[in-house]
């Protein structure tokens, strides 16, 4: 392939086999309870997995075989409960509200609609229509497209929400990615200047504030949200990694570990999300893209 060349493979069935074809260093097996996961294989040497259910990467590991993403010993494989872990995705509404706890797309089973290799690049493209589960939650017709990107050092995610409705919709949404850590050396920077909603003592009752700290970091529970925050911030995740999370047009970011609410791994992950907590409002036709990429440096 020539350097900059993108190649195509559509989701192929082949008539003998009745397998479907994937671009290279993309590959689709059973993973944990029998849930199909997409393997994304770099030939730089890094790794990522993405479980259908839910569209969640699960794992994301450099060259050097370090996974740098988190899954919790909690986490259940059965379809039924979304995966605790990794990089879930709420949708269309992030927290609590009228319908389940982050909306319903990290509970439902996306599907595979492209794979490509981008300059050298794996590349799979997952999709969520509205069904009458959604419908029976939120009764808009709606498309969303996932597109992951794994690259030597980093991993690409970008989310499209198109209004495929005759009438308006609004929603919330967050990528709630878990890190692997060591929750005493964990700090994050870049947030300061930013508009904090801080859920901690009383998350129905948010106290409003402003970041001061250079570096944020996690001696207790923490769950705040940050509003306008930068494009760019910096996590150390306490294990001797530096990981840079940038996006595009997720305006929000949200910090989180339980601590004592969860005793049995709250020092190994910290939660550091890519947000859109003020709603976006769609017309008919109209659409929403937002990007994130999270790299080792």
């Amino acid at each position: 392939v020539l350097p900059g060349a993108r190649r195509r493979f559509g989701v192929v069935a082949m008539a003998s086999a009745g397998q479907k074809v994937y671009a290279p260093g993309v590959a689709v097996s059973e993973g944990n309870g029998g849930l199909p996961k997409i393997s994304l294989k770099s030939p730089h040497g890094s790794e990522a997995e993405i479980y259908l259910f839910g569209a969640c990467v699960t794992s994301w590991k450099v060259p050097n075989g370090k996974d740098l993403l988190f899954v919790r010993p909690d986490a259940v494989f059965n379809g039924q409960k979304p995966i605790s872990g990794g990089i879930p995705h709420c949708f269309p509404q992030f927290g609590p509200g009228p319908m389940q706890q982050h909306g319903f797309a990290r509970n439902v089973n996306w599907s595979i609609t492209d794979s490509e290799v981008t300059e050298g690049d794996p590349t799979v493209t997952l999709e969520l229509k509205d069904d009458s589960y959604s419908r029976s939650m939120w009764d808009f017709s709606f498309q969303a497209l996932y597109k992951v990107v794994l690259h030597s050092t980093s991993l690409s995610t970008t989310l499209k929400i198109i209004n495929t409705d005759d009438k308006p919709f609004s929603f919330t949404s967050a990528l709630h990615t878990y890190f692997s850590a060591s929750i005493a050396g964990v700090s994050v920077k870049g947030l300061k200047g930013s508009k904090t909603l801080n859920k901690d003592p009383d998350p129905k009752n948010p106290l409003e504030g402003k970041e001061e700290r250079d570096e944020v970091t996690f001696p207790g529970f923490v769950d705040c949200v940050y509003l306008g925050a930068p494009s760019e911030l910096t996590l150390d995740n306490g294990l001797g990694d530096k990981i840079v999370i940038s996006n595009t047009n997720w305006s929000d970011a949200v910090l989180w570990n339980p601590h004592l609410q969860m005793e049995a791994c709250y020092k190994d992950f910290v939660c550091v999300e890519n947000a859109k907590i003020e709603t976006v409002q769609l017309g008919p036709k109209e659409s929403w893209v937002a990007e994130q990429k999270i790299e080792l440096i």
